[in-house]
This record gives structure tokens, C-alpha cells and sequence, in this order.
């Protein structure tokens, strides 16, 4: 009986990059039976593969036989993440914390991938709590917009300082479809609210839906809420050694917009 197709992921590093070595392991997939879905370098003498096959017995003859090649070292070999994939999409992994690993740090110069990251993530169903920080005008809300146009989500605001400040009371039923990306300002929502405004809050987020959060850490000090409650945070910075501090900016928001 034949099983499903399934996806792995296999990386490797190149010790000595000599003519034929991709066409060696190519030769070896195809003699197995293993299809190439997608190939590119990762990120210096890495190279990523995303395969697909119906035996995962082929994957451990792959895996085996791969351990005494003397030009390259496997580094993973396994069911693809979405770090993975993306990776393999885009040359290169996400930079991700080594203690936090539910964080992962971003530049405007790759908000490309920021929008193809969160854009997966939004793919999702279900309950999901989503932090983005990031200093005034990094691009927090259009690259939150754009990633939902790329799901095919519909985003509805719930605070927001994009068009003005926007503190809502109330949303109409179409707005309050689960399916919907809600979209807070963590600032807005907790220090220049109104209590209306916050039972509509803690309405949206006990619901079945994707929330982002952008400045989580206001979110968090100023509300009932804790880091607990997050599923994946998102850091966005002009550079990479740009540091996210709400101290020259929390006071006067009203000013900085």
C-alpha cells in the first residue's frame, strides 16, 4: 500500500564546493525516488532542500548514506518548519532568539520576509496572540496589513494610530468574524482607552481568532495579560542594533503620530 507524500526538509553544509557535488546528490535523490520541490543556498556554504516522498524509509537511506560523504555534513534532515521553508524561499533563516524562541527579529531591510513569515502565520485558525514591537514608523501596521492581504485575511482595526488615533467601542457583527485578523495598538488599548473600549478588548481576545498586538510589553504592564498569553513575538527594527525603548515615546504619543 502506498503511503501520502510527505515533505522533509534536508540542509547541508559544503566543506569543499567542487564541480558535480549538486548533481552527485540530485543523482542520488532521483535514484531513490525522492523529488526535489525547491533548492537554494542558505546562508553562506548552506545548502536547503525541500524534498518530497511517499517512503520515509527512502529519507533514512538518504540520511545514512549522506554521513559518509566527504565533501558536505548534513545539518538537518526532517519534517520542514515554516523557518525552513522560508528559509529555502529566501536564501536565509530568521533571526530568532536563542532563550525566547517563540521571538524572531526582523529589519525594515527585510520586510519581505517579515510579510512572507507573518503572512503563513496568519494562514492559521484557531485562538492566536501575536506581539509585534518595534519603534514609531518601523512599519509595524502596514507590514500587519500587508501579511493579511498575502493569507487572504480580512483585518479589522481595534486600536490604532495609522489613520489617526482609533479607539473602538463597538464592532459591527461583519467586523467581528472570527476569521478576521484583529489589529490592537498596545498603547492605545490600555493607556488612552476608555472602559467601553476595554471590555470590547478582553471580548476580542477571548475569541477563537488571530490577534496582533503591536507594543506587546505596554500591552502586558498595563493589562491583565502576560507574556503567557502570546503564541510567537515579532521584533522590527530600522537596524540591528536599533534598540526598542517606549520611554521616548510613551508620554507623548498623541505628539509622535
Amino acid at each position: 500500500m502506498t503511503e501520502e507524500m510527505k515533505q522533509w526538509y534536508m540542509e547541508y553544509k559544503i566543506h569543499k564546493n567542487r564541480p558535480g557535488l549538486l548533481g552527485d546528490i540530485a543523482s542520488m535523490l532521483g535514484i531513490l525516488g525522492v523529488n526535489i520541490l525547491t533548492i537554494n543556498g542558505v546562508e553562506g556554504e548552506r545548502r536547503g532542500m525541500l524534498l518530497e516522498t511517499d517512503d520515509d524509509e527512502k529519507i533514512r537511506i538518504l540520511g545514512d548514506t549522506l554521513k559518509k560523504a566527504s565533501n558536505i555534513t548534513v545539518t538537518a534532515l526532517r519534517a520542514p518548519k515554516l523557518v525552513d521553508i522560508l528559509a529555502v524561499r529566501h536564501g536565509r533563516y530568521i533571526d530568532r532568539d536563542s532563550d525566547d524562541r517563540k521571538t524572531f527579529r526582523f529589519t525594515r531591510e527585510e520586510l519581505g520576509l517579515l510579510v512572507d513569515f507573518l503572512g503563513e502565520v496568519l494562514k492559521r485558525d484557531g485562538n492566536q496572540v501575536i506581539g509585534l514591537r518595534g519603534m514609531p514608523r518601523v512599519g509595524k501596521t502596514e507590514s500587519i496589513i500587508a501579511s493579511s492581504v498575502c493569507a487572504m485575511k480580512r483585518w479589522t482595526f481595534v486600536s490604532s494610530t495609522l489613520l489617526r488615533q482609533t479607539v473602538r467601542s463597538q464592532l459591527s457583527e461583519e467586523e467581528m468574524n472570527p476569521n478576521n485578523v484583529f489589529i490592537i495598538d498596545g498603547i492605545v488599548s490600555t493607556i488612552r482607552s476608555n472602559e467601553r473600549h476595554y471590555h470590547l478588548l478582553q471580548e476580542i481576545m477571548s475569541m477563537p481568532s488571530t490577534k496582533v498586538i503591536e507594543h506587546p510589553d505596554v500591552f502586558v504592564r498595563e493589562s491583565g495579560y502576560s507574556f503567557d498569553d502570546f503564541n510567537i513575538i515579532i521584533e522590527l527594527r530600522n537596524n540591528p542594533a536599533e534598540e526598542i525603548t517606549y520611554d521616548t515615546f510613551t508620554a507623548s504619543y498623541t505628539e509622535d503620530l
